[in-house]
């Protein structure tokens, strides 16, 4: 029981860390969009973009499609040890193990379409 327990406090701090994560890096994603109201001024903040904005912003990219790889992969080491072991004992659910693994994959596309959409403001 104390090892079940324990390592259900790992798998919620992990969770809460990542979730922390995604939602600080959503934030600073989205904050450009209510900022800019005319199209003609980001036309022209565009054109003289700050080096140092436009390296952050590089930064920011890559972290977030980097911690959604690292994400992704700690959940399908987990997810799939489980569904192989699964379908082990019981062939015939071979076919929702693989969608527990596919959804555990939508984590690198969520980072992906992160890193897009920072990469697209800078």
């Amino acid at each position: 029981m104390d090892v079940r327990k324990k390592f259900r406090q790992q798998v919620s701090m992990r969770l809460m860390i990542m979730v922390i994560v995604m939602a600080i890096i959503s934030l600073v994603s989205v904050t450009g969009l209510f900022a800019d109201t005319d199209q003609a001024a980001s036309a022209e903040a565009a054109a003289a973009v700050d080096p140092g904005v436009q390296q952050f912003g590089l930064i920011a990219a890559a972290l977030a499609f980097g911690l959604g790889a690292i994400g992704a992969g700690i959940a399908i080491s987990h997810v799939g040890a489980a569904a192989m072991g699964a379908i082990g004992e019981k062939p015939e659910i071979a076919g929702q193990a693989l969608i527990f693994i596919a959804l555990a994959e939508g984590l690198v596309v969520f980072g992906f379409i992160t890193a897009l959409m920072i990469l697209g403001k800078i």
